[in-house]
């Protein structure tokens, strides 16, 4: 569980214990990852940067066999937002160090881990789907994890390849924010369908789904709230 340590992550990890799974949560922080350990009640801990290839393939070769695989370490850098013709391409490059190409090296070197039967789960973001002024680069990130996880659920096949897409998601990180731009950030799904911001327990159940259902490969869960419906 790389960037199991706290937010969607640590939600998704906590989801997978209350159904008796044996866990390993990995992150580059270890105050988080020791933490979240001891809140997991146990679990076994690596502190592992996922775009350092040669430190993927170590802890591959050493850890073993696992059933699942998931992702939902990011790090959106400075190149999130701002207008396209101002942009700094080295921060827009770092948009896609973690989220695609960290998530692809964990992909090529995991595979010949995963037991049969077993599954690989991604995580981008609505963006892809939604984009806004000013986001041109981190659409483009998000929507790129699309396409490498139908690429990689062809390839890898039968080993089961599939991503999650959440929407506005109340991680610490939302609820760190200040007052007035956490409300505004609220404000903001007070539209759709489903119109509050989702909790981190909600979206885990998405990956449990991807964990668990044997026939379900090649597929965008998208966990919104409906946003993509009201426009």
């Amino acid at each position: 569980m790389a960037g199991g340590g706290s937010g969607i992550g640590f939600a998704v990890a906590q989801a997978a214990r209350g159904e008796g799974a044996d866990l390993t949560i990995a992150s580059t922080n270890p105050e988080k990852l020791s933490a979240a350990a001891d809140r997991l009640g146990g679990a076994g801990t690596a502190r592992l940067d996922i775009t350092d290839e040669s430190a993927v393939r170590d802890f591959f070769d050493g850890a073993g066999d696992f059933d699942h695989i998931v992702t939902t370490a990011g790090d959106w850098g400075k190149g999130r937002r701002g207008p396209f013709a101002e942009i700094d391409m080295a921060d827009a490059d770092a948009l896609f160090r973690v989220r695609f190409w960290g998530a692809a090296i964990l992909a090529k070197h995991g595979a010949a881990h995963v037991r049969p039967g077993g599954s690989i789960t991604l995580t981008s973001g609505m963006s892809a789907f939604r984009p806004q002024k000013g986001s041109v680069m981190a659409t483009a990130m998000a929507g790129s994890i699309e396409h490498l996880t139908y690429g990689l659920a062809v390839e890898l096949a039968p080993i089961r390849v599939n991503a999650v897409f959440p929407g506005g998601v109340a991680t610490e990180i939302f609820a760190g924010l200040p007052e007035e731009m956490r409300k505004a950030e609220e404000a903001r799904f007070a539209s759709q369908p489903l119109p509050r911001i989702a909790e981190p327990a909600e979206v885990a159940q998405a990956y449990l789904y991807a964990m668990k259902a044997g026939y379900t490969t090649g597929q965008i869960i998208k966990v919104d709230g409906g946003a993509q419906l009201a426009g």
